[in-house]
């Protein structure tokens, strides 16, 4: 296929119609993306400054769209997701009325997007509430986690959670449900030293229900463990008639793991190991099972030796 031969002056034209074309182009793009426009972007909402004396009940979803108002150069850049992906909304005006609207509140919310995009509006603008009354209720922490400790490292004392319990508030029926509150999941991985930190409290499915502290701080005393044996006296429990009885044998060797620090103080004082007398009276047993029903918590169970024992009755 022969090839088209231009000449200087053709090939001069031509580049100047493409260098026209481009920069009719760019000032084209130059002008649209100067230009405003409205988007719509869905963001969460989180609730503060609650009425001190009522419960309320959101009668709408948590989630609304924000008419945001931006220039193309935002979205051709990918900036008009907003920053941050919830805004704060004050409950101030529910102290004398059930509903909000966000028309009043549009400065508080334009100054927690730290953009120089502006919201325009909110739908739906008006949040309804339904009330009843609040009481309150102290309930014990429940701390939630997912440790990874390395080889031989383990808790080796109680984890310190402060404050251990927080104040909830909201309606009757609610904090009925309530016995404790689990904490926000705290996960750590590679774990050979003590851990201290703060974990937020989880908001749960309970969306009318206020928590105090929103966080707690947690401690969780951590030591390399080794290998510890130990011989631990049986004890009797439920001998309601007083029989005289026999164990053999009388000791049981227990083999646990236990934490450096703790390795000279936990002896046998620290555990109980029973056997009970229920087991032959009722289920005519000819063993009785070994059961410890005191053990440290920070110490780990790897043997009882002998799980079962056999016993002499004299009545």
């Amino acid at each position: 296929m022969p090839l088209i031969k231009l000449t200087n002056v053709e090939r001069k034209r031509i580049l100047t119609l493409i260098v026209c074309v481009l920069l009719a182009i760019s000032g084209w793009l130059f002008l649209a993306l100067n230009n405003k426009y409205i988007y719509t972007a869905k963001t969460v909402l989180i609730y503060k400054n609650f009425p001190q004396k009522k419960a309320f009940h959101p009668l709408q979803s948590d989630t609304v769209d924000l008419q945001v108002e931006g220039t193309g150069w935002q979205l051709l850049f990918a900036r008009l997701r907003i920053k941050p992906q919830s805004i704060s909304i004050s409950l101030e005006k529910l102290n004398n009325r059930n509903f909000i609207v966000f028309s009043e509140q549009l400065y508080n919310v334009n100054n927690q997007l730290l953009t120089a995009q502006k919201v325009i509006s909110v739908k739906p603008d008006t949040l309804y509430f339904d009330f009843s009354t609040r009481t309150v209720k102290r309930v014990p922490v429940e701390l939630v986690s997912e440790l990874e400790f390395n080889k031989q490292y383990g808790i080796s004392s109680d984890i310190l959670i402060t404050p251990n319990y927080v104040t909830v508030s909201g309606p009757q029926k609610e904090l009925d449900l309530i016995d404790s509150w689990k904490t926000d999941t705290l996960r750590v991985k590679g774990i050979q030293n003590s851990v201290k930190t703060r974990v937020a409290m989880d908001h749960g499915d309970f969306k009318n229900i206020s928590i105090f502290p929103a966080n707690v701080e947690v401690s969780i005393p951590v030591d390399e463990f080794t290998e510890k044996t130990m011989e631990v006296p049986l004890k009797i429990i439920n001998n309601k008639e007083y029989y005289n009885v026999s164990l053999y044998p009388k000791k049981v060797t227990i083999t646990f793991m236990v934490s450096l620090s703790s390795y000279h103080i936990v002896n046998e004082n620290f555990i109980d190991a029973v056997v009970d007398m229920e087991e032959w009276k009722l289920y005519k047993h000819p063993q009785l099972q070994v059961k410890l029903t005191r053990f440290p918590d920070y110490c780990r169970l790897i043997k009882l030796s002998p799980s079962k024992v056999d016993f002499i009755i004299e009545k």
